[in-house]
């Protein structure tokens, strides 16, 4: 079972969202996200999951409409993988991912 947690950051931003917004974002989260860490981590093309450059262990998830988070892996806290939510927004997540 996967677990998560959130940096004060990616909360902040979260919470600046429009409510559309967010819904689309645990929408993808819920539907295709966890599930494929369930499945192992093999992640579906999709979910346009690549490694944020000149940021070691950061990737990115993007969705339709210009959405990204960005993440990276904590320590496994029981069975599954452990994700911490880094930001969320536009491209602007690129600056400090």
């Amino acid at each position: 079972m996967p677990t998560h947690e959130a940096l004060p950051r990616f909360t902040t931003e979260l919470h600046r969202l429009t409510p559309e917004q967010r819904r689309t974002f645990h929408r993808v989260v819920t539907r295709s996200f966890v599930p494929d860490l369930r499945a192992g981590g093999h992640f579906r093309t999709g979910l346009r999951i690549k490694r944020v450059r000149r940021m070691p262990g950061v990737y990115e998830l993007t969705w339709s409409g210009g959405g990204r988070a960005t993440w990276s892996y904590g320590t496994e806290r029981i069975r599954g993988a452990h994700i911490i939510w880094r930001r969320i927004g536009t491209h602007d997540v690129f600056t400090s991912p």
